[in-house]
């Protein structure tokens, strides 16, 4: 059995600045943005909020997804995340 696969989607706070990413390990990469360990954008922008996220059985489409989501348009990201999460809660795993 593979291992499950994760895209996800980080505010700094609702409708702030988005960072989407993908990852096999949804728990540990959330700790990481949380407790500023992951240098970079995220750091810089303090986004820390679990906003939005997929779970994918084949690491390949969630690498697919990540690319889909990175090239839409901001609006329809918005969107996407008030679909699932209309009050941006910082979500539990």
């Amino acid at each position: 059995m593979d291992k499950q696969s994760y895209i996800y989607i980080m505010a700094n706070r609702p409708n702030g600045t988005l960072y989407i990413g993908v990852t096999s390990d949804l728990i540990r990469r959330n700790w990481e943005h949380k407790n500023g360990l992951s240098d970079g954008f995220t750091k810089k922008y303090s986004i820390n909020l679990l906003v939005y996220y997929e779970v994918f059985d084949d690491i390949y489409n969630a690498i697919t997804r990540e690319k889909q989501l990175k090239n839409w348009k901001r609006e329809w990201k918005i969107a996407l995340i008030e679909k699932q999460n209309p009050q941006w809660d910082d979500l539990e795993i």
